[in-house]
Formats: structure tokens, C-alpha cells, sequence
């Protein structure tokens, strides 16, 4: 199933968000929980499949800088402790980070629900996690 996601963290001024084209194979999930963990472990397996550079020097150009810092991180994607991600360690993080609100999903603009809600997605879906910031300070 091909589905597009779009990622956003409120409270940045510019509002651009790129989809990003994701296909998942196998089941297709039934709920919210098992989207989440299908869209997780995805992203695992493209991150423990990412080849170790040993360039000795690589650099960004201008364009690549500012593309990057439109999405809030500039960096240059190097796994610097050479170790895998855990997909089960990842699963987990993002279900509890749910669950406390850290973000919100919503399927073609609109809110998923809780983590057991039933989804009927459809091919070409739109996804939309945001990112809720978190505010601290003291209170006066």
C-alpha cells in the first residue's frame, strides 16, 4: 500500500511540508497502534539499511543547508556509534509517545483518535504527524 506522510512541529514560522512517499507490504493495518508500528519499523529497516560512509570529507552544499534547515536539522545523516537500531525499542517509544500526546496523526486531514481506533485506509492516503511542542519555564 503506498501512502504519503508529512511531518510537522508546530510553532515553526514556515509552514512547508514535504510528503514524503512510503509503501508499506504486508497486512494493512487495522488500527492506529498498527500503523504506527508499520510506519516504525519501516524507518528502521531504511535507517539499518543506510550503507556506512567513510568519506573522509563530506560537506553540504548551500542549498543542501537551507533545505535542511527548513525541516529544523541540519546534519549529515552519519551513524557516528556504527551501532543498528533497535525496531522493538523504536515501536515502543513511538506507541508511548502517542499515548502521552508528544504527537498527533491525522489520515487526510483528519484526527486519528486513540491508539485502538479503527482505520480504513485506502491507497494514496495522506498521513500527517505533528509534533507538539512542549513548553517549560516557571510558572510566576
Amino acid at each position: 500500500m503506498k501512502l504519503s506522510i508529512q511531518l510537522k512541529q508546530l510553532g515553526k514560522r514556515k509552514c512547508t511540508i514535504e510528503p514524503m512517499p512510503v509503501e508499506l507490504t504486508g497486512e494493512i493495518p487495522h488500527n492506529v497502534q498498527s500503523l504506527i508500528t508499520a510506519i516504525v519499523r519501516r524507518q528502521v529497516e531504511e535507517y539499518n539499511a543506510c550503507p556506512d560512509e567513510n568519506e573522509l570529507l563530506k560537506y553540504l552544499t548551500r542549498e543542501d543547508l537551507d533545505n535542511r534547515a527548513e525541516s529544523g536539522k541540519v546534519g549529515f545523516g552519519v551513524n557516528y556509534n556504527g551501532k543498528k537500531a533497535s525496531a522493538e525499542a523504536a515501536v515502543k517509544n513511538a506507541l508511548q509517545s502517542y499515548e502521552d500526546g508528544i504527537f498527533r496523526l491525522f489520515i487526510n486531514d483528519e484526527e486519528a483518535g486513540a491508539s485502538d481506533s479503527p482505520l480504513a485506509l485506502k491507497e494514496g492516503d495522506r498521513l500527517t504527524f505533528v509534533r507538539l511542542t512542549m513548553l517549560s519555564g516557571r510558572l510566576w
